[in-house]
């Protein structure tokens, strides 16, 4: 049997030429191999869709491959592999570690082929409505705050509709609609953003859409500096004080002896029952403050008016103006 036998300038020059194919090898399974516009901390998640190459390793096709809803892939040899709340780099990572039982150096391309299967829809009273992408696991307030927080008249609620295809919602009271295809809860905002109910910060899936509805609205019209309507915002009612203060008081000529709360009432629509109120009695201190519910319209009429019928009809007009202000 002949031996080769090489010189030191020999070993050296092959050392030379092994090193960048071997730092090659190295560099290949860290590299970022994920499609334009994504970021290199892109976290995947269900519904995404990547594709796997290993050099020298047929059985492991590069079609794509879309991760399960539980959050996984399945891979000849490998196994079942947990991708979902991993970046690319450290799915890389994890495929590198499992391949190299059977390959040496494994040289992986891993390019993420679809990134945009996880959206939510945001809609309602918020500050940037319309869809979101989910951004890894993301918590029921971590997406809210994605869309911009809610705005000044959100109402009391949040309504979470989500398809069955998740499971149903983790949430008190979720109801399946009539086709079965979907669920839906409704929960308190106040109690989500003041960490009273932290079981009900659920996590979002792909597809679920919050609803954020308008507040129910008390308005104040007639001889005040502000007429309009003012959202309860988390609050069944409101004081009439505390809406006369809304409509920043009342004004030089009001008659707040003889002020009106017009309450709808259910089956009765168009004849509001007709409350009469003594404003100045209560500003005295001398009368209870009263409460104004969803769709009340507190009259505050002006002294100048002079007959029934030209207060009604001055209470028809405020009426319509705050209504077209607050729209406004």
């Amino acid at each position: 049997m002949k031996f080769q036998v090489f010189t030191a300038q020999t070993l050296i020059a092959l050392l030379v030429l092994a090193l960048p194919v071997a730092m090659a090898q190295k560099l290949d399974v860290v590299a970022d191999s994920s499609v334009a516009n994504v970021k290199r901390d892109y976290v995947l998640g269900a519904g995404d869709q990547v594709r796997i190459q290993v050099i020298d390793m047929e059985e492991i096709s590069d079609k794509p491959i879309q991760i399960d809803p539980d959050g996984g892939i399945d891979l000849p040899l490998v196994g079942r592999v947990q991708a979902a709340g991993l970046t690319l780099q450290a799915l890389k990572i994890q495929l590198s570690q499992k391949l190299s039982k059977y390959i040496s150096d494994p040289r992986i391309t891993l390019t993420l082929t679809e990134n945009m299967s996880r959206p939510v829809s945001v809609i309602g009273e918020v500050n940037a409505p319309g869809v979101h992408q989910l951004r890894g696991p993301s918590t029921l307030i971590e997406v809210i705050s994605q869309a911009g927080g809610v705005k000044p008249d959100a109402g009391s609620r949040i309504v979470i509709t989500r398809q069955s295809q998740w499971g149903p919602l983790s949430l008190p009271g979720t109801r399946r609609d009539v086709s079965g295809n979907y669920t839906t809860a409704t929960l308190s905002l106040e109690d989500l953003l003041s960490a009273k109910t932290p079981a009900e910060n659920i996590m979002i899936q792909p597809n679920d859409v919050i609803s954020v509805p308008k507040g129910d609205i008390v308005y104040v019209v007639g001889d005040v500096h502000r007429s309009g309507g003012f959202p309860l915002q988390s609050h069944g009612s409101i004081s009439l004080l505390q809406a006369v203060s809304l409509a920043e008081g009342l004004g030089p000529n009001a008659s707040a002896s003889h002020a009106r709360i017009l309450r709808p009432v259910p089956g009765n629509e168009g004849k509001p029952q007709e409350i009469p109120v003594d404003v100045k009695q209560i500003f005295a201190g001398k009368s209870a403050d009263v409460p104004l519910y969803a769709n009340d319209i507190l009259f505050i009429p002006n002294s100048a008016a002079k007959t029934g019928a030209r207060r009604a009809a001055e209470a028809i007009l405020q009426v319509a103006m705050g209504v077209a202000i607050y729209a406004h």
